[in-house]
């Protein structure tokens, strides 16, 4: 190669670079803040066109919001970024894009009524032998599906039934629990207990259009995308049913098909009926989370009569009851060879008789036998497959199972439960330990030491520091759960109420608890307020690695892209300080 030649490609070199360099700054010097807030605002507006039945106003604005920069960049940020599965390849085997190609797709994205097909990926079922289809899109189609979802979503949150929980914003399985606490609360009740066969595979394509009724370009959009088909081992199969999962906007159609089903079969009953003299409530009370749902109601041929008006009502939209999963209990007797109270979303709900009680009886939640069972597997796989790891290191696994675990099921009465799982978990470490070093004597002496007046399971302390202890199922300290109030959605933009609903979900832990306390629930990088749907992260202010420390004091909790791009900033100063230093 001539020194001519070399120098041209140089150039051509140094020009690519800084085009990469500049469409970097472009997409990380955005105004996020301000394109939060603007797509924020459209969003709130379509959710109160739809509250007071302004259908016209609110497909006007949809098209407002689907053309806007704001919302197309948030969009793409969602896929590229914000989500866990974000590194996940369609059939165009594209896993992620650079900043330069984030700009891009968002500047190109549109509805355009095209879509590609789905690559198929089966996961396990947990529990079970049986597992689960997956269709994955490629990113381009995510990103027009976050795009949909953001313009649909508001609509259909001011529609929903108010006892409708699964893949909501706002709404979790612990609040459909307690919705059931408040149901069984004044009088034993007879349950229905079902379970829709296949809900997201099966859902009627024509009759989910008929209900979206969105403007025309939309419906030949989403239309599109059911139909794409499914690519497996390079063989296409089409899909003329279902609304494959692992879709953005998945979930959002398969709450749309089920809406109504709460309220169609509630308004065919009376408030209230004369029995005896005395008027009684016999309205039922229907609780849905995604495609599980009971009935709850005094009567049993009413709640026979019930299931038969369900499943007749899930025909057209091509959906079955499924017969293995559909029981008839009672929450405080048996009936026939059914034994009282039921399981729903991993919690066994059950009355046991009480002369103390007011009524003669209270209303026990406590985890199911099945999620007692599947947990301390899960813990004895752990230390299976970790026999010769260092202490630290299976700390290190164990213990973000054992905190998602617990705070799972800290709102209800877990005490003896903990204590129970606790025992095992330790009966499981003496045998761990024995099988290291041969005796139960020396394990305990060697993995084990006394801290704050307590045997515990933990490292060896690094030199100048605090070793890393198990943390214990008997340190969750049970917090009680309160409901999301009537039909509340986060598009209301009541950033008080869900700021204060944020801080006390069972699911997050406590330190993360103790920061949305501490920053008035606000990202303290953009200065918005944290929703419900948002991916946060707890950043440290200083970082570890210029020697800040893990005290709340040095904690702060960040969108999950906030976070991202402080940590690209801190990189690059520390750089500019020392172009040798590694780990940047």
């Amino acid at each position: 190669m001539s020194h001519d030649d070399l120098e041209i490609n140089t150039r051509l070199t140094m020009n690519m670079s800084k085009t990469s360099l500049k469409t970097t700054a472009e997409w990380n010097m955005l105004n996020w803040r301000k394109l939060e807030r603007a797509s924020f605002k459209l969003q709130k507006r379509i959710y109160r066109a739809s509250q007071r039945g302004d259908y016209k106003a609110v497909q006007k604005l949809q098209k407002t919001l689907m053309r806007s920069w704001s919302a197309r960049c948030v969009a793409v940020r969602k896929v590229t970024q914000d989500n866990k599965g974000k590194n996940t390849a369609g059939v165009d085997r594209v896993k992620s894009l650079n900043p330069s190609q984030r700009l891009k797709t968002a500047q190109n994205l549109k509805i355009d009524r095209k879509a590609n097909a789905l690559r198929r990926v089966w996961i396990p079922k947990p529990g079970r032998e049986e597992k689960r289809p997956l269709g994955i899109p490629t990113i381009r189609d995510r990103t027009r599906q976050a795009l949909a979802k953001m313009a649909l979503e508001p609509e259909w949150e001011a529609k929903f039934e108010e006892s409708s929980y699964g893949f909501r914003p706002g709404r979790s399985a612990h609040d459909a629990i307690e919705h059931i606490f408040i149901a069984l609360g004044q009088k034993s009740k007879y349950v229905l207990d079902a379970d829709i066969a296949k809900c997201f595979d099966k859902i009627n394509h024509v009759e989910l259009l008929k209900k979206i009724n969105t403007f025309p370009k939309m419906r030949r959009q989403v239309k599109a995308w059911l139909k794409a088909g499914i690519l497996e081992r390079d063989t296409l199969f089409p899909t003329p049913e279902g609304t494959p999962q692992g879709g953005v906007i998945s979930p959002l159609l398969a709450n749309i098909a089920l809406h109504g089903m709460i309220d169609d079969i509630r308004n065919q009953y009376p408030e209230s009926k004369r029995i005896g003299g005395k008027s009684q409530k016999w309205k039922p009370i229907i609780i849905r989370y995604a495609d599980d749902f009971v009935v709850i109601h005094p009567d049993l041929e009413t709640v026979k009569e019930i299931k038969t008006k369900i499943s007749k009502w899930l025909e057209p939209i091509g959906l079955t009851l499924k017969d293995e999963k559909t029981r008839i209990c009672h929450s405080l007797q048996k009936i026939g060879d059914e034994k009282p109270g039921f399981d729903f979303l991993g919690f066994n709900i059950k009355q046991f008789k009480d002369n103390r009680a007011r009524l003669g009886y209270k209303t026990i939640i406590q985890p199911s036998q099945k999620s007692v069972r599947k947990h301390v597997q899960q813990l004895r796989e752990i230390l299976k497959n970790n026999r010769s790891a260092r202490i630290s290191d299976l700390i290190k696994k164990l213990n973000p199972v054992i905190k998602g675990w617990c705070n799972y099921f800290r709102s209800v009465c877990s005490a003896m439960t903990f204590k129970r799982v606790h025992h095992d978990l330790y009966q499981m470490l003496f045998l761990w330990g024995k099988r290291r070093t041969g005796k139960y004597k020396i394990s305990y002496q060697k993995y084990w030491r006394e801290i704050n007046g307590k045997m515990t399971f933990c490292s060896d302390p690094p030199q100048g520091g605090e070793p890393m202890m198990l943390y214990t199922h008997n340190e969750v300290r049970i917090q009680r759960f309160v409901k999301v109030k009537g039909d509340n959605s986060p598009y209301n933009g009541d950033w008080t109420y869900w700021g204060k609903r944020m801080g006390s979900y069972p699911n997050v832990n406590a330190k993360i608890q103790k920061l949305l306390k501490k920053d008035n629930a606000k990202c303290n990088w953009c200065g918005l307020s944290f929703k419900p749907q948002d991916e946060l992260d707890v950043d440290h202010i200083i970082p570890k690695i210029d020697g800040g420390s893990n005290r709340i004091k040095n904690l702060q909790l960040l969108h999950r892209h906030c976070h991202h791009e402080k940590t690209g900033i801190e990189n690059q100063q520390r750089y500019a300080r020392n172009p040798m230093q590694p780990n940047h």
